[in-house]
């Protein structure tokens, strides 16, 4: 492997191997093969382990600074916990066109990155839930236009054959990130008790750095309209008329609204466990430490046996994880198991998702694509949050409320199997289907 600087590569042109790049100054980059991944996944993985270190600390302490320092009440965090899942889905969307639009995925990934690093600042002015909430938009907005340009790279960089492998690689390389993340939070405030400010400053250099690494060694990737026109809104909508796309994009939606975001599920550990505020950061160590080691093992099974059942897979572990939490006993082996399992959960299906529609998208229009994808999960995960906070509030405890979705997810489970079993088996779909271990 290698981390490449090239300043100029291209697509290639029809013939020329998928996913391969030329450039006009330095020569061929090339997608990585026999079993390797390509420079520019390390690089957009080096990128993103800073910038989820950055995330991850603030992630982290956010719930406990919103509800014991800002005084935020269960259902306002759960509207500020739903803008930070969702006030990227237009945003996903924008990014993706841009991408596609402007050919230049790299640099409206810069723009992404930019915004989130600055608002790592605005924090240590926040003090209602407005201040907040406009915060916390502007940070989402930010991870809204970088990710499906940030995807768009992966897959421009990396034959088909092998995007579970590549994205399992780069989200192995953004766990680690979110891993250290929390245990550098978990430290700060160990040392310093209740310093959030100090935690905030921190996060916005390490941002920075990963800004840095982004503009120096990520490739400026020149996507080509091999097949297709130049992006428009049409077009991307147009999508939808395949019905696998249209499948995967509806399923992926009514999951994300029955997932509980992380934040609920560390506060009701806490509940359960009674344990100290300088420990919350370690729940998400917990977590991310499972989604590390899992992730590139669960992209190469999806290459190999299938990706949609990898996907369907992981949400049996996270419900799986509901129902240990809703355990009758409460120790350290029930965190342990319920992080894992949630650990699991991602690793089964935030790489493996992207590779999923990225297979099943037109060169020119994969950064859209997958944007669309992206805005279906975080549309729903903002739904998710805003409904669980409210059944926090008005059902008397979390517990109530996490068995509502335990039992809903449990019904939705089978009937997502349904659906794209049904779509893969359809008449128009049935030559696809013969091929699925390497699509859905």
């Amino acid at each position: 492997m290698y981390v490449s600087t090239r300043n100029n590569p291209d697509l290639p042109a029809d013939g020329e191997p998928a996913g391969g790049m030329s450039g006009s100054n330095t020569g061929p980059a090339r997608p990585a093969r026999g079993g390797r991944v390509a420079g520019a996944v390390v690089a957009a993985g080096f990128v993103s382990f800073f910038t989820d270190i950055s995330s991850e600390m603030v992630t982290a302490v956010l719930p406990l600074f919103l509800i014991l320092q800002v005084g935020l009440t269960p259902l306002q965090y759960g509207v500020v916990d739903g803008l930070y899942q969702g006030v990227s889905v237009a945003v996903r969307l924008v990014g993706g066109y841009l991408s596609d639009r402007w050919r230049r995925p790299k640099w409206v990934c810069a723009v992404g990155y930019g915004l989130s690093a600055v608002t790592k600042l605005a924090f240590l002015r926040v003090g209602s839930a407005s201040a907040t909430g406009l915060v916390v938009a502007v940070d989402r907005t930010g991870k809204g236009l970088r990710t499906a340009p940030r995807d768009a790279i992966i897959a421009a960089t990396s034959p088909p054959a092998g995007f579970g492998r590549a994205f399992g690689t780069h989200r192995a390389m953004d766990t680690a990130g979110a891993m250290v993340g929390p245990l550098l939070a978990f430290v700060i405030l160990a040392a310093i008790p209740n310093s959030f400010d100090s935690v905030f400053v921190t996060s916005f250099w390490f941002a920075v750095v990963g800004l840095a690494v982004l503009v120096l060694f990520v490739p400026d990737v020149r996507l080509r309209a091999v097949g297709g026109p130049a992006a428009s809104v049409r077009a991307v909508f147009g999508l939808l008329a395949d019905r696998r796309m249209r499948a995967l994009v509806l399923t992926a939606a009514s999951l994300a609204v029955l997932t509980v975001s992380d934040g609920f599920v560390y506060l009701t550990l806490q509940q359960r466990l009674s344990v100290a505020t300088d420990v919350f950061p370690l729940f998400a160590v917990g977590m991310a430490a499972a989604y590390l080691l899992l992730a590139v093992p669960a992209g190469r099974v999806a290459d190999r046996l299938g990706r949609w059942r990898v996907f369907l897979t992981g949400h049996l572990a996270l419900l799986t994880g509901y129902l240990v939490l809703l355990g009758t006993s409460a120790g350290v082996v029930t965190a342990v198991v319920c992080l894992t399992l949630l650990g699991c959960y991602y690793a089964c299906t935030d790489g493996v998702l992207a590779a999923a529609a990225a297979e099943l998208l037109p060169d020119h229009l994969r950064g859209s694509g997958i944007a669309l994808v992206q805005t279906a999960v975080a549309g729903g995960r903002l739904v998710s949050s805003v409904l669980f906070g409210l059944l926090w509030t008005e059902l008397g405890g979390q517990t109530v409320a996490l068995t509502c979705f335990a039992v809903a997810l449990a019904v939705e489970l089978p009937v997502a199997w349904l659906m794209v079993t049904r779509t893969r088996r359809s008449p128009e779909n049935s030559s696809e289907a013969e091929n699925d271990h390497v699509r859905l």
